[in-house]
């Protein structure tokens, strides 16, 4: 994914599905200069790592 989209979906009111390694994700917050982002699993568990924002792919329907 390219930091411009990222940027889209982290602030899009929609629920875009976005996956890391094949595991649905949220994007928590980005950070341009290291071209990484803050995210952690959907679901129940809040543990948040950081990613490559390249690394992350959207889910088309």
């Amino acid at each position: 994914m390219d930091i411009q989209r990222a940027k889209q979906i982290v602030s899009s009111p929609a629920d875009i599905d976005v996956t890391f390694q094949g595991v649905s994700i949220w994007i928590d917050e980005l950070h341009e200069d290291e071209k990484m982002a803050t995210v952690h699993l959907r679901g129940p568990l809040e543990e948040r790592t950081q990613v490559a924002i390249k690394d992350l792919e959207e889910e088309k329907a």
